[in-house]
């Protein structure tokens, strides 16, 4: 990749990450592998059309993949992604852990009832 084409990656990547409510996202996809929509409404309190915005700016700065599962999408960490850009969500999970919003966002997601194992039960 030339320097200009890594420029806009980072470029993109920082932004992607610059709103509380993607990061909040990321930060709870990153310490789960996969998560549903469905998980990260529940966990973070908040419109299933604003999640899956939020969500679609991530999954469009290259930042999450997505994985369709009949009425169900999924999201992880993309697979593509620089392995610096690894390391900053990585170092950011670790340092905010034990932060606010981050321990609520992570308590509400453990209380979820029925949560799904490997499909979601909405």
């Amino acid at each position: 990749m030339d320097a200009q084409a890594e420029r806009l990656v980072a470029e993109d990547f920082f932004q992607a990450l610059a709103d509380n409510t993607r990061l909040r996202c990321l930060m709870l996809v990153a310490a789960h592998d996969e998560l549903c929509v469905c998980e990260l409404v529940h966990a973070l309190e908040l419109s299933q059309p604003k999640i899956s915005r939020h969500l679609k700016l991530l999954r469009d700065a290259g930042v999450v993949d997505d994985r369709r599962e009949r009425n169900w999408v999924h999201y992880r960490i993309a697979e593509e992604l620089p392995s610096w850009a690894r390391r900053v969500i990585d170092a950011t999970r670790e340092a905010n852990a034990k932060c606010e919003p981050f321990i609520r966002d992570t308590q509400r997601l453990a209380t979820m009832a029925d949560r799904p194992g490997d499909r979601c039960a909405s």
